[in-house]
């Protein structure tokens, strides 16, 4: 059924990684920014005191970054198990500075044997169309941008890269299983972030919907052409020309998906995210799994049929679910995202 469903759809095949990512950044997210010439932090250690009774240390961690013979200074908050460790760990991009957040269960996180960084995404530029702000500032000093520039998304995704950089640096953290996670746009980023770095284990995205996870041809709720036109500085400025050309885009969602292999990725839907549209998002992933089968892995493995409230994917290198309920990154979505990562080696 599944395959009858993509082949109505006509997605594009599978190409190489590199073709994927080359794709997918010129015509939707624009390319990312070179990688910085310098980097350096300052840790505020207890920056939380008694957080989690104790169990953990937070840290406030202000990092630097120098691009283009410019500094720029974002921060975010580390907070870690006490113990030896290594503890893998989330880089969250997150909507708010706040720890803790109504997105993350911190102590639940914690208990579970996981450290979380956690970054607001406005920190490091803003979300409206905006350029002259942040690291966008920096990139683009008089504010304009050309055709395959990066949008916000690749931005935001640049700085999450920057605190794995960190990351490598603290030996209570495990750097073979870094993973990048975030909500809804944040979703989209966290993929992009995590299939443009293969230092990443784990990419999740939590209800990312159109231009996130979900297949982009015959999509229900949100389409090209109401993204671009509600937020069109996420994306390069070459995204628009596929308002209503969906079926001419040389590319679909899938390859986000697909471009992450061999590593790990994991989906999240709401039943009643109907803007997301849960059933393409778990299309995309049946569509992706070419790309792990190829390599001696399984992809999703799923039932022959669209998804139900309820349904939890976990076998594969591709997993999916999808809980009741709307739009949110809930204890739930956590819970399931964990227990699947304690799965793999």
């Amino acid at each position: 059924m599944l395959q009858a469903i993509l082949k109505e759809r006509a997605i594009p095949p599978l190409r190489t990684r590199a073709e994927m990512l080359e794709i997918l950044q010129r015509e939707e997210y624009g390319y990312l920014p070179e990688k910085p010439e310098a980097i350096s932090w300052q840790v505020r250690d207890n920056c939380i005191p008694s957080f989690c009774a104790g169990k953990v240390t937070a840290q406030r961690v202000e990092l630097t970054v120098t691009l283009r013979g410019k500094d720029f200074t974002f921060p975010f908050i580390a907070v870690i198990p006490r113990g030896d460790g290594p503890y893998p760990f989330f880089i969250h991009i997150n909507f708010r500075p706040d720890v803790p957040d109504r997105y993350m269960p911190t102590e639940e996180i914690t208990d579970n044997g996981f450290a979380v960084l956690s970054f607001c995404y406005s920190d490091v530029t803003s979300d409206n169309g905006d350029f002259t702000n942040g690291l966008a500032g920096v990139l683009y000093p008089d504010g304009q941008r050309g055709p395959t520039d990066p949008g916000k998304i690749a931005l935001w995704a640049w700085a999450a890269q920057r605190v794995l950089d960190y990351a490598e640096s603290e030996p209570r953290l495990d750097k073979s299983r870094a993973m990048v996670c975030g909500h809804s746009r944040l979703g989209k980023t966290a993929l992009f972030c995590g299939a443009t770095d293969e230092r990443f284990f784990l990419a999740h995205s939590n209800n990312s919907g159109c231009s996130g996870a979900a297949i982009t041809r015959d999509k229900v709720g949100e389409r090209v052409e109401q993204i671009t036109r509600n937020f069109p500085y996420w994306f390069c400025e070459n995204y628009k020309q596929y308002v209503g050309k969906e079926q001419e885009m040389p590319f679909d969602q899938h390859y986000l998906i697909a471009a992450i292999a061999p590593r790990y990725t994991y989906v999240a839907s709401a039943l009643e995210d109907s803007w997301a549209d849960p059933a393409s998002e778990m299309l995309s992933c049946v569509a992706a799994s070419p790309a792990y089968e190829s390599l001696g892995m399984k992809g999703i493995v799923c039932e022959d049929r669209l998804p139900a409230a309820g349904d939890e994917y976990h076998e594969g290198s591709i997993g999916y679910h999808l809980r009741e309920g709307l739009h949110y990154f809930g204890r739930e979505d956590w819970l399931k995202l964990m227990k699947f990562v304690k799965g793999k080696s």
